[in-house]
C-alpha cells in the first residue's frame, strides 16, 4: 500500500503567461548549469527575465547499471538558490488505520464480481495466459493491484536501482540548507477516497498497458534507462514500461491525474519570476508529453535549450 501511495510523484504546467526572458544568466548561473548537464540527466534550460529555471526530466527506479552521475547533480544543487520537487501525499494515522481495515477495497474486485466480468474476451485470455505463465491467479485481484505487480515482480523495474533524481536532489538541498519547495501537498484522505472510489473499468488501461509491457520482456527496463540516459526523450516516453506506468493511476485518473498535472503550472511561473537559478525536478511524462511543460513553454514563445523532446 505505500508504494501504491508511494507512486504520486507528481508535476505539470498550464497557467499565467511566464515572465520574457531579455536578459543573459549570470556567469554563476551558467556554471550550475554546466554542472548540473554533466550529470547526465536530461535537463531543459529556461532563461527569465530575472534568473534561470533548470528542469531536470526524471524518471523513477533507475537501475545501477545506468552510468550517470548524480555526484553532480548533487553539486548543482548545493549552488541553486531553491529547488521545486514533486508533491507528496500527507498521510495521517487515521489513512493507515483506514487502508487497514478496508484495504480490500483496493486489492479485490467488488462484490465478488470477477475479472472475466469486466474485460473483453481477448483482455481475459491474456490476463489468464499471464497467471498461468507466472503462477498467479489474477481473477479477483484489483487490477490496479495486478498491474503494479506484474511490474514489479515480473519486469523486477524497481530491484537494483540507484537514487532517483529526486532523491539526490532533496538530499542534497537539505545538507546545503537550499530552499524546498513541494510542488504541492496532498492530503491522504482525498488521495484514498479518490483510489476507494474508482470502479474497476477505469483501471482497465493501466492493465492493458501493464500486459503489454511485461509481454515486451525485462529487456525493457534497461532500454528505457539506456535511452533516458542518451536523451532520446521520444524513445522513452513510447517504452512499453514508461508508457504503463503513465497508463495506471494517478497519472491516468480523469481527476487527480488531471490536477496532479497542472500543480506544475504555479510552481513554474513562480519560479520564472524569481531571481538566480531554480533547479526543478519533474517527471519527464509530465515534461515531455503532448501538451506537457515544454510544449506549454515553447508555444509561449520561450527558447528553451535542451534535446529534443517530440
Amino acid at each position: 500500500m505505500k508504494r501504491t501511495v508511494g507512486l504520486l510523484c507528481v508535476a505539470m504546467l498550464t497557467a499565467a503567461p511566464l515572465a520574457a526572458q531579455d536578459s543573459a544568466p549570470a556567469e554563476s548561473e551558467n556554471a550550475i548549469v554546466v554542472t548540473a548537464q554533466r550529470s547526465g540527466a536530461p535537463m531543459w534550460i529556461v532563461e527569465t527575465a530575472t534568473g534561470t529555471v533548470i528542469l531536470v526530466g526524471e524518471i523513477r527506479a533507475i537501475p545501477k547499471t545506468t552510468p550517470w552521475e548524480p555526484a553532480r547533480l548533487d553539486e548543482a544543487t548545493r549552488a541553486a538558490d531553491r529547488v521545486i520537487l514533486g508533491a507528496r501525499p500527507k498521510i495521517s494515522p487515521g489513512d493507515i488505520f483506514r487502508l487497514m481495515f478496508s484495504g480490500g477495497k483496493l486489492t479485490k474486485l467488488p462484490d465478488k464480481t470477477v475479472a472475466s466480468e469486466y474485460l473483453s474476451a481477448d483482455q481475459w485470455q491474456r490476463l489468464q495466459a499471464l497467471g498461468i505463465a507466472h503462477d498467479e491467479d489474477y481473477s479477483r485481484k484489483s487490477f490496479l493491484i495486478t498491474s503494479f505487480g506484474m511490474l514489479r515482480e515480473e519486469l523486477r523495474f524497481n530491484r537494483d536501482t540507484a537514487d532517483d533524481a529526486s532523491d539526490v536532489v532533496k538530499k542534497a538541498a537539505e545538507k546545503a540548507d537550499v530552499a524546498i519547495t513541494r510542488a504541492a501537498t496532498l492530503r491522504g484522505e482525498d488521495v484514498i477516497d479518490n483510489l476507494f472510489e474508482a470502479p474497476p473499468t477505469a483501471h482497465i488501461p493501466c492493465l492493458v498497458a501493464a500486459m503489454d509491457a511485461v509481454e515486451a520482456g525485462p529487456g525493457i527496463v534497461e532500454e528505457r534507462a539506456t535511452n533516458w540516459r542518451r536523451f532520446k526523450i521520444p524513445a522513452v516516453m513510447n517504452n512499453p514500461l514508461e508508457s504503463a506506468l503513465g497508463q495506471c493511476w494517478p497519472w491516468a485518473d480523469e481527476t487527480l491525474g488531471s490536477e496532479l498535472r497542472t500543480i506544475w503550472v504555479d510552481r513554474i511561473a513562480e519560479a520564472s519570476a524569481a531571481k538566480g537559478t531554480t533547479l526543478a525536478v519533474v517527471p519527464l511524462r509530465v515534461l515531455a508529453e503532448d501538451g506537457g511543460v515544454l510544449d506549454q513553454l515553447d508555444a509561449r514563445g520561450f527558447d528553451i535549450a535542451g534535446p529534443p523532446w517530440k
